[in-house]
């Protein structure tokens, strides 16, 4: 029986049956990074308390951006990175999602798929944005699964109520404060872009691009945040996401997973699933996305080639330096320094892990008795 609910021990599990699921050899190399993190296969050190002797030894982290560990720092230094970004404006949440029937697509080509929705999403609203006469901005982010793990690709999208106009001068688009703009308009030209973009590529047969005309794409809207320092905090939810957080998997015994998951078509009830180890593996393999690929971009006045010039002109039209940040996080950054058995910043690296297995730790001349029999003994 497995008391381990994590990625890395069910691909410890499946060891060498994980070669028969059909996974390509880049799915692969990632699942193995995934396996081996924190581990000592990647290395590591031994750290001690100058002032208890407490000693932790720490492995090395894989840092694959498709890992459920190694998420929180990038998550935290990217919410830190975007607080000099914030402006004293309204911001709206809008998804754009892909119908199913292009899911098979999606795995064939997953790379000029999603860079299609990123494309066809901005293409969207920049053109609604030109509507009110003005050049507004996106930032967007890529999720590809669904709570059970299907294949369900959608673009988390936040985009600031307002542009600017060809003079330089910002406009708000609305100016009651719902929603930005009509849900059922920018379905159908999201879908009429799209579809666009995708007969170009020629990648899809007739037969594949008639049936996404049978029904309604889904575009979701929000109302707007009640405070720009929200919205930050809130995206910080979606950027470094993974298919699945090790705190939604249950159990793993008898080659069995089992997991929570929302069943949103039922008012988001909670609802739990098993499914076989290999199964398991094979539909979260389905959100490893391409190499290189970029799962968080930014667009217009928020793109990385203009926001050093608009942000400084926006704030200076509204006399606002700095918004005030409001820490919605109840946890604290981890601190490697500090000792967790007496709270003080003493800890320091006196082992270096280079090889598979624990080391022997050498007793440095300059560390307290405390520590040395504690090393020793």
């Amino acid at each position: 029986m497995r008391t381990e609910t994590g990625i890395d021990s069910i691909l410890r599990g499946i060891g060498q049956r994980i070669e028969n699921i059909g996974l390509n050899g880049y799915q692969l190399r990632t699942l193995s990074a995934l396996r081996k993190c924190r581990t000592a296969e990647l290395g590591g050190h031994v750290d001690a308390c100058t002032e208890c002797g407490t000693i932790r030894v720490s492995y090395n982290s894989c840092r694959n951006r498709h890992c459920p560990q190694c998420q929180g720092n990038k998550r935290e230094e990217w919410i830190q990175a975007r607080h000099s970004e914030l402006l004293p404006i309204p911001y709206f949440h809008v998804v754009f999602t892909l119908p199913e029937e292009l899911n098979a697509l999606c795995m064939r080509n997953p790379g000029t798929l999603y860079g299609l929705l990123f494309k066809s999403a901005w293409e969207t609203l920049r053109l609604f944005g030109r509507n009110k006469h003005v050049t507004t901005g996106m930032i967007a982010v890529l999720h590809t699964w669904g709570q059970n793990l299907s294949l369900h690709p959608h673009l988390h999208c936040i985009v600031p109520g307002g542009g600017l106009d060809k003079n330089g001068k910002w406009k708000n688009i609305r100016v009651d404060g719902k929603f930005l703009f009509p849900v059922k308009a920018l379905s159908k030209v999201f879908r009429a872009k799209y579809v666009a973009l995708l007969r170009e590529t020629e990648i899809a047969s007739q037969g594949e691009i008639k049936p996404l005309f049978s029904k309604s794409w889904v575009v979701y809207a929000k109302r707007p945040f009640c405070h720009p320092a929200h919205v930050v905090e809130y995206l910080g939810r979606y950027t470094h996401k993974v298919a699945i957080s090790n705190s939604r998997i249950m159990s793993y015994e008898n080659n069995k997973v089992k997991f929570s998951y929302k069943d949103y078509r039922n008012a988001g009830s909670k609802k739990e699933m098993e499914l076989e180890d290999t199964e398991f593996i094979r539909r979260f393999a389905l959100h490893v996305l391409p190499s290189g690929f970029v799962r968080i971009r930014h667009y217009g006045i928020l793109s990385s080639t203009s926001k050093n010039r608009t942000l400084p002109l926006i704030r200076e039209q509204f006399e606002v330096k700095d918004i005030c940040f409001i820490d919605l996080r109840k946890t604290k950054p981890f601190d490697p320094k500090v000792c967790p058995c007496c709270g003080k910043p003493s800890m320091i690296t006196i082992e270096t892990i280079t090889v598979r297995g624990p080391p022997k730790p050498a007793v440095g001349k300059l560390m307290p008795e405390t520590m040395k029999q504690n090393l020793t003994s």
